[in-house]
């Protein structure tokens, strides 16, 4: 009596498939993200972007189309990045923006939003080319702007105003506590675009520390005006 073929599993199951092309579509975008940061958008091409990334031309057509698709989903990436890192804290400031929210409660809350920012921004791996495509965006405006201004500077700039405001017990303006926001963030993507250069010059230290208390100080000076 033949005896039943014993069955041989796949060589390849279909979340195999999914678990690969999500990392190739992960390492694209990682060497996406460095090239647009590095370069812009106009100097960089899609072959160049294949090559680095191990992959072929069609398949970085088949998971973005073509080099605006590829742009676009590095702008929304970095949104997802901030929602992920920022996410909880924002979330904790905008619920005590709904009620009463006394000046020195709002200034605890703006400590702890700038120390989170400051955290994600210095502590993160990889955080300097997400930082260096978005400010090429702010300086000359592409693609991914409209992404960028709806989804992350918008919404972060009036949070932080919204709790300046509170923090001065109004009084500060509106466009006087919006000022002060877009600095205090600027100061941070700034800082960390000049980081190798603070870091020869001054040496090794905990320069997320130094940041959140500089930071803190600003903050604190907001109930002298």
């Amino acid at each position: 009596m033949t005896r039943p073929a014993t069955p041989v599993a796949p060589l390849r199951t279909a979340s195999d498939g999914y678990r690969k092309g999500e990392e190739t579509r992960t390492r694209i975008l990682a060497v996406a993200l460095a090239a647009f940061g590095n370069s812009g958008f106009a100097s960089v091409t899609t072959r160049q972007i294949a090559k680095e990334a191990g992959v072929n031309l069609p398949a970085l057509t088949y998971y973005f189309g073509n080099k605006r698709g590829l742009y676009l989903a590095c702008a929304h990436a970095i949104v997802a990045r901030y929602r992920e890192g920022m996410g909880a804290v924002a979330l904790t400031s905008y619920a005590a923006l709904q009620e009463a929210l006394p000046p020195d409660a709002a200034r605890t809350l703006l400590k702890r939003l700038f120390a989170a920012l400051a955290r994600f921004l210095l502590s993160t791996p990889g955080a300097q080319n997400p930082s260096l495509f978005v400010q090429r965006e702010i300086a000359s405006p592409g693609p991914a702007f409209e992404i960028l201004y709806a989804e992350l500077w918008r919404p972060g700039i009036e949070l932080a105003t919204d709790l300046i405001v509170r923090a001065t017990g109004g009084r500060l303006t509106e466009t006087e506590a919006q000022v002060r926001a877009v600095l205090m963030i600027s100061s941070l993507t700034g800082f960390l675009s000049g980081l190798p250069v603070i870091a020869r010059t001054a040496g090794k230290a905990d320069y997320t520390a130094l940041v959140i208390a500089a930071l803190d100080g600003q903050i604190g000076s907001l109930e002298q005006g």
